[in-house]
């Protein structure tokens, strides 16, 4: 019957609805006449109602269509809802009084004391109707009993979009809210968080909804950490804007991601200086198969630029990110150019810069997994700063207007060759300011990325699914965290806000405990953590050691003074820098070194001029200095 009832087509339910109302407007008239009249049936009285009745039935069809009532859903009847059904209503009512008067069908009074009957009987009849569904919706079988934590908007507009769904049957609301506690809201008592442990055995309870998208970052997860502790899984309402985005509540709910856990929200960097830095522009990316690099791409394609080059070395992920952006650069205009190449190829790079005439540049093409690059330095190296040069030199001769290199928190007092590479790169880019102004330069550093390649994120999924252990190096390592869409978004204001060699930087807020993070996303996959307090858990966490150039914690900035942007949540950095002829003996001994292949001699020089620090078992004397 329930399933019969929600899957009439959208007319059927219209027709229903208006057919009834119709019927409402007839009893609606006649217990008006009976209350003024005090008599059940006064025939003088009855013989003269069809016209006006006839009248407003007309009158109250085209309303009925005019206020749009036939498009409220019943599963979505609320506060908006009933007040288009009073105004509907009220209008009946005084026109019925004023039509009255011209032909005194009925005695003056009694179209206004029709129209509140017919708000009750209309409003009532829609209020029964929806404890009916309820009623029905609770015998349909195969549908989870789930809570909803949370007894304000966010959590009423989910019961009611879960009330409609067929996988889920809302058993009881949780808020901890006193005031509310106790009550009965749209059919569900509302508990005490602390009463959730027996209502989860009572109503076998295995998910829970947190409906409470305007909470605190630090309030949401230690609201998810109680949860957890019974049991369940967690799944969350985002933000009202997400939900817009997704197409509705259902479509917007989501496991409780790990980027939530992450000790602060994320920055909301959309700005118009994107749209307006960038539309009609051409446009070049470097390293636009990764991770970085194609959301900038996606990114850019948003301002809908006049060209977007996408020059990427790998000819699998060219394809790849040209294949998936193709038709956004149709919708948008733009025309989208695939380019196979190298940073370091220097003819390349002139061929790309002068052909397809660009007039920004966007660096993102790196080597930057740690381990990989201190064994392979050499080649780290040439790519991450000769590349670097390269794409600069030949950027600033082609008259490109604004030029910006995606750095890392690893070109802070460097302990690996990939940071130091990073930093020396910077410093190349500062460099070619000063050579040649008519190019605005800038550089962007941040941390961790979720979910680029090589983040920790993938890994410990991966070590998860394989049933562990988790690997984590050191029990107090800490990083810096953003999400993909953040880091590309900083990029752009970067290149927008650049007033000329400049490093822009994200306040990130605090730096998050690796090992906390490998234990909440056990818990987030419904496991349990193997330890000594806990040896029948489900992941063991193991201590590896730190591996060749890697750091317990991460920084943002060197010694530099901080001056503000346009935006609160990101910072300026002026750097001091080498002399040019200094900075150019610099550069011509590490090309000396790259091209003997000397591994020890380049690293002395990232250890000179760029801060690498070389101790314990990060340095050579570990290993022998074997040429990439």
């Amino acid at each position: 019957m329930y399933q019969t009832l929600t899957n009439l087509p959208r007319w059927a339910k219209s027709g229903i609805l208006l057919a009834y109302d119709l019927l409402a407007i007839v009893a609606a008239y006649y217990a008006a006449l009976v209350l003024r009249l005090n008599d059940i049936w006064h025939e003088a009285w009855i013989s003269r109602s069809p016209s006006i009745i006839a009248i407003t039935l007309m009158v109250g069809s085209v309303l009925f269509f005019a206020l749009r009532l036939h498009t409220i859903k019943l599963a979505g009847f609320e506060t908006n809802a009933a007040l288009r059904t009073a105004l509907w209503a009220a209008i009946l009512s005084l026109g019925g009084f004023v039509v009255n008067l011209w032909l005194f069908s009925v005695p003056r009074t009694v179209p206004l004391i029709f129209g509140p009957i017919l708000y009750l009987l209309v409003l009532g009849a829609r209020y029964l109707a929806l404890g009916i569904l309820a009623w029905l919706s609770s015998g349909v079988t195969g549908k989870t009993p789930v809570a909803i934590y949370g007894a304000g908007s966010g959590g009423l507009q989910l019961l009611a979009a879960l009330r409609s769904d067929t996988s889920y049957k809302p058993v009881l609301l949780i808020d901890n809210n006193r005031k509310l506690q106790g009550l009965m809201i749209s059919g569900l008592k509302v508990f005490a968080p602390e009463a959730l442990g027996d209502a989860i055995k009572r109503f076998q309870i295995g998910t829970i909804f947190l409906a409470m998208p305007s909470i605190t970052q630090e309030r949401r997860r230690q609201i998810i950490e109680d949860v957890k502790a019974y049991g369940c899984s967690v799944m969350e309402l985002p933000s009202y804007l997400e939900i817009i985005q997704s197409g509705g509540i259902l479509k917007s709910l989501r496991p409780v991601s790990i980027d939530t856990l992450l000790g602060r929200s994320g920055v909301d960097l959309e700005m118009p200086a994107i749209r307006e830095s960038y539309t009609g522009e051409r446009i070049m990316v470097s390293g636009a198969g990764g991770s970085i690099g194609s959301e900038l791409c996606r990114k850019l394609l948003e301002a809908k630029p006049e060209a977007l080059v996408l020059f990427e070395q790998s000819e699998h992920a060219l394809y790849q990110i040209e294949l998936e952006l193709r038709t956004l650069a149709n919708e948008a205009g733009t025309e989208l150019i695939a380019k196979l190449g190298s940073v370091t190829d220097r003819k390349r790079v002139q061929q790309v810069l002068s052909q397809d005439n660009m007039s920004v540049v966007f660096h993102a093409a790196a080597y930057k997994h740690v381990p990989l690059t201190e064994r392979n330095e050499l080649a780290c190296i040439r790519n991450n700063v000769l590349g670097t040069q390269v794409l600069a030199q030949e950027a600033a001769r082609a008259g490109i207007k604004r030029f910006t290199l995606v750095s890392t928190d690893k070109a802070v007092r460097p302990t690996s060759v990939m940071g130091a590479s990073k930093r020396l790169a910077e410093l190349v880019v500062q460099d070619q300011q000063a050579r040649t102004p008519g190019t605005c330069f800038a550089s962007v550093r941040f941390g961790n990325v979720l979910g680029s390649s090589g983040s920790v994120i993938p890994l410990f999924k991966k070590q998860i699914e394989d049933g562990g252990p988790i690997t984590v190096t050191h029990e107090n390592v800490t990083r810096y965290f953003m999400t993909i869409p953040e880091a590309a978004q900083l990029v752009l204001l970067a290149g927008s806000f650049a007033e000329g060699a400049d490093v822009f930087l994200l306040d990130m807020g605090e730096p998050v405990k690796i090992i906390e993070l490998a234990r909440q996303m056990i818990e987030l996959s419904g496991l349990s953590v193997k330890d000594g307090e806990n040896p029948d858990g489900d992941i063991e966490i193991c201590i590896t050691g730190l591996r060749e150039g890697e750091k317990l914690y991460e920084e943002l900035l060197i010694d530099a003074e901080t001056l503000p942007t346009p935006h609160p949540k990101i910072l300026r950095a002026r750097e001091t820098r080498f002399g040019k002829r200094q900075f150019s003996a610099i550069m011509k001994k590490l090309e000396a070194a790259l091209e003997d292949e000397d591994a020890l001699a380049a690293r002395k020089i990232l250890s000179d001029h760029a801060g690498l620090v070389e101790e314990g078992h990060f340095g050579p004397a570990s290993r022998s200095a074997t040429p990439a």
